[in-house]
């Protein structure tokens, strides 16, 4: 096994270090503004997505310039203290649409918030993208979909991307697998732990307790594992980045259960915390190269 990891890690030099970023500089879209395009100027929109029995309130950045634009999904962690709206401007300056949300029953989106829910939300929002009025209103380019997300948000990314063969790219960050989470609670440190999470998370969440996540993560084994959800994306373009002092060790092991169906899928683990407060211009640049491979544009 350890050599099995070791040809893996290998295959990731070409994912951005915190330390490469300083030495190289980060990409431009990171740290300036581009030229405005007063016949096509950036914006943003504000809107709901119809979800289920509620809905998402969602935000389009929409991109400058003429011309459709690759499209970004980016989507938050559980609650979703961390928005990562620093990432979608710099994708947005890099020549991105992005769109962002609230899932159901969080941050006052209608409806109630499970992980269930959050996962068709996800699907949901990748659909409303490739409708004809959103491609028409925002001048979307659908060969040109990612999807990224943050920590349970990464969950729910790559679960989405699984099932939907259009998106052309897939940027987890520090992404939480539902099923390492399940085996921990076989442990009282473990569920001790899960516990303290969950509690410190439910204040901006309608209609989710301890016992309904829990129950869900432990009823759908098959569906609640990062790692599986990895190996139904295939070998579309993958970059994982893991946090050593938040949950670096689920994208180690997520990273390991893929590599059978995309030897290409990047890893890297960077010495931070689970919200990279100390390496934002790195996880943007990390982002925008990410993105600029998938679909270069006008940057």
């Amino acid at each position: 096994m350890q050599g099995h990891w070791l040809s893996f890690a290998m295959l990731c030099c070409a994912v951005v270090t915190p330390a490469q970023a300083r030495d190289a500089g980060p990409h431009p879209a990171v740290i300036a503004d581009p030229k405005p395009d007063a016949a096509h100027p950036a914006g943003m929109s504000a809107f709901v997505i119809p979800s289920g029995e509620g809905a998402m309130n969602a935000v389009m950045y929409t991109a400058a310039g003429a011309g459709l634009h690759p499209t970004l999904l980016l989507l938050h962690g559980f609650p979703g203290n961390e928005q990562n709206l620093d990432l979608a401007q710099a994708a947005r300056r890099a020549g991105w649409n992005v769109l962002t949300l609230h899932y159901r029953g969080s941050w006052g989106s209608p409806g109630a918030f499970s992980f269930g829910n959050a996962a068709e939300d996800a699907f949901t929002a990748l659909q409303f993208l490739q409708q004809p009025a959103t491609i028409a209103r925002y001048r979307i380019d659908t060969s040109a979909l990612v999807v990224a997300g943050h920590s349970m948000g990464g969950f729910m990314a790559a679960d989405a991307a699984a099932a939907e063969p259009r998106v052309a790219g897939l940027f987890l960050i520090d992404p939480w697998d539902p099923a390492q989470t399940v085996a921990s609670l076989a442990t009282p440190e473990g569920e001790a732990a899960w516990q303290a999470e969950v509690a410190g998370d439910l204040p901006p969440l309608a209609g989710a307790t301890y016992d309904s996540l829990t129950g869900e993560i432990k009823a759908d084994g098959a569906k609640f594992d990062l790692g599986r959800r990895l190996a139904g994306y295939g070998r579309r373009p993958l970059t994982m980045i893991g946090a050593e002092r938040g949950i670096g060790a689920m994208a180690r092991k997520a990273a390991a259960d893929a590599q059978g169906a995309n030897p290409d899928a990047r890893l890297m683990v960077w010495p931070t915390d689970h919200s990279f407060s100390d390496q934002r211009i790195a996880l943007a640049d990390a982002l925008v190269r990410f993105l600029a491979g998938v679909a270069p544009t006008i940057r």
